[in-house]
């Protein structure tokens, strides 16, 4: 696998999983019926860094973007997003590209990372924990699952 930084060229290749991820309603608070014009504007925003994952064919099969998660005195606390094609799940790809963006974060100059809405029925809540991140608190009841129902929102943080 390769990891390497986005361009706009990129795009057409991460719009199928991102819109199946989001559409399925399961882990991000994004409106499941986001628009391909206003998931670009939202993941290829200029303030983020994005960065794609390629296997060994060159499929873009994950992306991630690094972005200050305040501004002024607090820039040095990142945010990061991520997603993994929903076909390729299971395989470290999401490990993979957790490990480049949080040293690409401290590469940057951050000095920690936090998550401001995580499911707290996502699978990667384990990847997060293993990698040094921590609960800091819930939002009870603040996501509707299609599934599990009202969830709550995790807040997680790590220093880096």
């Amino acid at each position: 696998m390769q990891i390497r930084e986005a361009t706009a060229e990129d795009w057409p290749r991460i719009w199928p999983f991102w819109h199946r991820v989001v559409a399925a309603g399961e882990t991000y608070t994004w409106d499941p019926d986001t628009s391909e014009e206003a998931a670009r504007a939202l993941w290829m925003a200029p303030a983020k860094r994005v960065f794609v994952i390629e296997d060994g064919t060159g499929a873009v099969v994950g992306s991630a973007f690094l972005t200050p998660n305040y501004g002024g005195p607090a820039a040095r606390i990142a945010n990061a997003g991520f997603m993994v094609d929903p076909e390729r799940g299971g395989r470290g790809i999401g490990r993979a590209l957790a490990e480049h963006v949080l040293a690409a974060a401290k590469a940057d100059g951050y000095r920690g990372m936090v998550f401001n809405a995580v499911v707290e029925t996502n699978p990667a809540v384990r990847l997060w924990t293993s990698l040094g991140f921590t609960v800091l608190g819930t939002v009870p009841d603040a996501f509707e699952h299609p599934r599990d129902g009202r969830v709550g929102l995790h807040i997680m943080y790590r220093a880096l």
